[in-house]
C-alpha cells in the first residue's frame, strides 16, 4: 500500500507557482482556489466566456491528482445522468454502466461540473447531497466519496437555457471566485499570440500530477484549523463584518443608489461564518503565520460571503454591483483591530 505523502507549505507554494506558469494573469484566483482546497471546500468559478475557467480548474485537478470525473451542464441533463448511463451493447442488449460520479469508485477526488447553471434544479438537488454529505445512493446502495471536492464553473453572460443555482447549493460552495480576463495587457497579448496557450491539453499537461496529493489533504486541512489561531479582537472583527453585511441598515452602511434597509433578504448563516474563519486560517498559514490577521479575513471575505448574501427581488438584478459595494461599505464601517 502506497504511503500518503505529508503536504507542507513548500508543496502548496510550489503548486501555486506551477499553476501560475500555465494559467497566466489569474494569480488571485489560483490563491483562492488553493485556500478552498486546503479547507476541503467546493469551488465555483464565475466569469465571462473564454476567460479560462475550465482550463484553470482542470490544471488544479491535475495538481491534486487522483481519480477525476467531469460532466457538461445542459438543459436536458437528468439527475440520473450523473449516476449511470444506459446504452445498447454490440449484442443488441440494453446495458447500464456507472455514470461520471460512480465511474471512478470511492476514491473520486475531483468532480468537475462544467457550466453548472445550464443544468436544471433537479440536477442541482442531487449535486447538493453529493456536496453536503459526499455520498449518493445508486444501484440500491450508498456510495461514499471521502476525498471528493466539487469544482464547477458558470458563465455570467448567457441567460437563455440557464438556471440560477438555489440558495442551498450556492451555500455549499466554499467560495465563488471571479475569473476575468487578465488586467495586464502583456498577458492578454501572450494569450492571443503565444501558441503555447492555444493547445489547452498540452498546456495543462505541463502541471505535474499530484503536486498536492489529494489523499493528503484531509490531514493537512485538520491540522491547519487546529494550529492557526485567532485573537479575541479578530473574532469580534469577523462577527462585526458579518453582522454589517447581514443588516446593513442597522450597521449604518451607506451604499450609493439604494436604501440599505431594502437590500439584503438573507444574510450570512453560521455555516457561512465557519467557512470564512476556515478560509482565513488557511490564508494566514500560506503567508507563513500561525495567527489570523485582518488582512487574511478581508482577502477571503468577498469570495466566501458574496454568494451567500441573498438580496431582495428589487436589488437582485444589480447583484454584480451592489454586493461588492456592500462589502466595501462594511470594510469602511467596521474598525480594523490593532494587531
Amino acid at each position: 500500500m502506497t504511503e500518503t505523502k505529508t503536504i507542507g507549505r513548500d508543496d502548496v507554494l510550489g503548486a501555486e507557482k506551477a499553476l501560475n506558469e500555465v494559467v497566466i494573469g489569474q494569480a488571485e484566483a489560483i490563491r483562492l482556489i488553493l485556500v478552498s482546497v486546503l479547507c476541503r471546500g467546493h469551488v465555483l468559478l464565475a466569469g465571462d466566456v473564454g476567460t479560462g475557467k475550465t482550463t484553470l480548474l482542470r490544471a488544479v485537478a491535475r495538481a491534486l491528482g487522483g481519480p477525476y470525473a467531469r460532466i457538461e451542464g445542459t438543459v436536458d441533463l437528468l439527475p440520473s445522468d450523473l449516476l449511470y448511463s444506459a446504452h445498447i451493447d454490440e449484442d443488441g442488449r440494453p446495458r447500464i454502466e456507472p455514470g461520471p460520479v460512480l465511474s471512478q469508485g470511492t476514491d473520486l477526488s475531483i468532480f468537475f461540473f462544467n457550466e453548472i447553471n445550464r443544468a436544471r434544479p433537479q440536477v442541482h438537488a442531487l449535486l447538493l447531497r453529493l456536496m453536503a454529505e459526499r455520498t449518493v445512493t445508486a444501484f440500491r446502495r450508498e456510495h461514499a466519496f471521502p476525498h471528493l471536492q466539487v469544482f464547477a464553473d458558470r458563465n455570467r453572460i448567457e441567460r437563455d437555457e440557464t438556471f440560477e443555482l438555489p440558495a442551498a447549493a450556492r451555500d455549499r460552495f466554499m467560495m465563488e471566485i471571479p475569473v476575468d480576463a487578465p488586467a495586464d495587457p502583456v498577458a492578454r497579448m501572450d494569450l492571443a499570440f503565444d501558441r503555447r496557450y492555444h493547445d489547452t491539453d498540452s498546456l495543462i499537461a505541463e502541471v505535474k500530477t499530484g503536486l498536492l496529493p489529494y489523499d493528503g489533504l484531509p490531514a493537512l486541512a485538520g491540522t491547519l484549523q487546529e494550529e492557526v489561531h485567532a485573537s479575541d479582537a479578530l473574532r469580534r472583527y469577523v462577527f462585526a463584518l458579518c453582522e454589517a453585511v447581514r443588516d446593513p441598515a442597522a450597521a449604518g452602511l451607506d451604499i450609493e443608489g439604494i436604501d440599505p434597509a431594502r437590500l439584503v433578504r438573507g444574510g450570512i448563516s453560521p455555516r457561512g461564518m465557519q467557512a470564512l474563519v476556515r478560509a482565513a486560517r488557511v490564508a494566514a498559514w500560506i503567508e507563513g503565520r500561525d495567527a489570523v490577521l485582518p488582512q487574511d479575513v478581508r482577502r477571503v471575505f468577498q469570495p466566501v460571503i458574496a454568494h451567500r448574501t441573498f438580496l431582495t427581488p428589487a436589488a437582485e438584478p444589480r447583484r454584480e454591483t451592489l454586493v461588492p459595494a456592500l462589502m466595501r461599505a462594511a470594510f469602511e464601517a467596521v474598525p480594523v483591530p490593532a494587531t
